[in-house]
């Protein structure tokens, strides 16, 4: 028995994150995505934040390992950012998450990365998770790639947003590939 839990861990598996977390110089949520049932009561998510403030807040390391999880963080001006996976995943990949995430809210915010551009910009924020991370699988480390995808679907604006002269220039660009064809 002792043998095949060996041959199960090294298994090839798809890289994972558990959370992602974004919290105020309060520790209060500004943003939580929870992939997986570790946490599934609302009380239980806010008091794992609770301690993982609590606990990282006034360090300057970047990792940290808490409730049998790998935590990796970053704070910018009045935000913590935190990816959360098993004790088991990469730290590296982790980090990339991190990074990328960051990177691309860098951009995307003109380097102004503070708690009112975010809540400013919610949508930008989760279209860019959305592009990262799916499901807790990890799709993307490339903030480059985020930026692109999430300015390409902010494009998308549904009819009902659009202005008059957006949807008669859209009109127009179709005939005219209609008719190019």
């Amino acid at each position: 028995v002792d043998g095949e839990m060996k041959m199960e861990a090294l298994e090839p598996t798809l890289y994972t994150v558990k959370a992602l977390l974004i919290l105020d110089n309060d520790g209060e949520r500004i943003m939580a995505k929870y992939y997986d049932s570790t946490y599934p009561s609302v009380k239980e998510q806010k008091a794992f934040e609770k301690n993982i403030f609590t606990k990282t807040h006034r360090t300057d390391s970047e990792i940290a390992l808490l409730e049998g999880l790998t935590v990796v963080y970053k704070s910018n001006i009045d935000l913590y950012f935190y990816v959360i996976g098993s004790s088991h995943e990469n730290e590296l990949m982790l980090v990339s998450v991190l990074n990328c995430l960051f990177d691309a809210l860098s951009q995307m915010f003109r380097r102004n990365v503070e708690k009112r551009a975010l809540l400013d910009n919610m949508e930008g924020l989760f279209l860019a998770i959305d592009e990262i991370v799916d499901g807790g699988v990890i799709l993307e480390s490339d903030s480059q790639q985020v930026v692109q995808r999430v300015a390409l679907r902010a494009d998308d604006i549904p009819l009902t947003e659009q202005t008059v002269a957006q949807v008669l220039q859209s009109a127009k660009d179709q005939i005219k590939w209609s008719l190019l064809r």
